[in-house]
């Protein structure tokens, strides 16, 4: 049965928000994207996607993970970068959307704090942004921000077949993008393709290009990495991805179990 991602996301704050700020995170790790980047793994999310490499973090918020204030998040954020001499920082892992007014203190602290140009990537399904034209405009303060939005599949239909959620829903994620750019707030789309045909990819850019017209030159594809827990769970779901990545190589393959 499919649910409504906003309903699940207040249940899912309930158990990785406090009211003092602080939210949920299970690990802070360095990591080889985007060149290298500081990131900040956040526990909880909205949706619910079968290919979802921290499916243990989400599926048990209220097992997993400790609770850190705002402050804490950056000052880890950045001494990684430091370490590392990255310019990225960002949170992953889960939604960061939610927990909201903990997201725009982590972006504050960042903001007052950064000494090296550090650029905070805010990697996110964009429902709640689609959803609460709001939000976008509280973003726009922050010049040093990057909002990277993850459409989770070509259509409607596929969106639901991989997330569990309401199909309309995908409408949002591309709300978002409008509602970010009408605000001036950077950024870019990302689209989940490993279920998408050629055909489909096609009528997504068309898609992409009625909210703004630069945004298909702006596309970042992403492919479902093939994990054996991530297998298994396609598997059940009788879902089988036309490319996905082999994370023994990193390397794309065609076909569920080809590699």
């Amino acid at each position: 049965m499919v649910f409504d991602p906003i309903e699940r996301g207040r249940r899912v704050e309930a158990a990785v928000c406090r009211d003092d700020l602080a939210r949920k995170y299970y690990r802070f790790r360095p990591s080889r994207f985007y060149g290298g980047s500081s990131v900040a793994d956040a526990v909880g999310c909205n949706l619910s996607c079968v290919f979802c490499w921290s499916w243990r973090a989400n599926s048990r918020p209220s097992e997993v993970g400790r609770f850190y204030y705002p402050q804490d998040v950056g000052e880890r954020l950045l001494r990684i970068a430091e370490a590392r001499g990255y310019r990225i920082v960002r949170v992953s892992g889960g939604e960061p959307t939610l927990c909201w007014d903990h997201l725009i203190s982590l972006l504050e602290y960042l903001h007052n704090r950064v000494g090296r140009g550090e650029v905070f990537i805010l990697e996110t399904n964009g429902i709640v942004i689609g959803e609460e034209p709001s939000r976008a405009r509280e973003l726009a303060r922050f010049d040093r921000l990057l909002v990277r939005v993850s459409i989770k599949g070509c259509s409607p239909q596929t969106f639901s077949r991989v997330t569990g959620a309401d199909a309309r829903y995908w409408f949002s994620q591309l709300r978002a993008l409008d509602n970010l750019i009408r605000s001036g707030v950077a950024a870019r789309p990302a689209l989940v393709a490993s279920f998408c045909s050629d055909d489909d990819v096609t009528q997504f850019l068309a898609k992409l290009r009625e909210v703004d017209p630069e945004l298909p030159s702006l596309l970042e594809l992403e492919y479902t990495i093939l994990y054996p827990s991530v297998r298994e769970r396609l598997r059940r779901a009788g879902l089988r991805p036309r490319v996905a990545v082999d994370p023994r190589t990193w390397s794309l393959v065609r076909g569920f179990g080809s590699s």
